[in-house]
């Protein structure tokens, strides 16, 4: 190998590739060594003793994987989130899912007949002015304020 690194050199040069891209024949290695002139591995190129290495380039096939797994909406974990709490969720969002949380429970509550019509009201006023963190909080208050009708 290392006898041909002027030969390897020049080659790569003329074919405009890198050194490692360079491909010589092992069969006519002779005829390499003897070549010393840019015109005698011109003519070694020609004759296809001397070629250059297809690129090898970057497989695609993970990447469209990934991408079809992020469009079914996985990998989207906790470890794969940055930025603030509101980046992926807006404050909007967190709000709407909270408020049809409540309003849900209380709608049931009312229903089953748990709370009176009076306290339900109340209590809808409470949560859409941002009273409760949680339906949990909501439970909570409840129980705390004696409002739970008595049967």
């Amino acid at each position: 190998m290392t006898g041909l690194r002027s030969q390897r050199r020049l080659a790569a040069q003329i074919l405009k590739v890198g050194q490692n891209r360079v491909w010589i024949n092992p069969e006519r290695m002779e005829d390499v060594e003897a070549a010393i002139t840019r015109e005698e591995i011109r003519k070694l190129i020609h004759e296809g003793i001397i070629k250059s290495r297809p690129e090898k380039g970057v497989s695609r096939a993970r990447a469209r994987i990934l991408h079809k797994k992020k469009k079914k909406g996985l990998r989207k974990g906790p470890g794969s989130r940055s930025g603030a709490a509101h980046a992926k969720i807006s404050k909007k969002e967190a709000w709407m899912t909270k408020i049809r949380a409540l309003r849900k429970k209380l709608r049931k509550l009312k229903t089953r007949k748990t709370i009176t019509e009076d306290t339900y009201r109340k209590m809808y006023r409470m949560a859409g002015s941002g009273r409760f963190d949680s339906v949990a909080h909501l439970e909570r208050h409840l129980k705390a304020h004696g409002l739970w009708r008595k049967t």
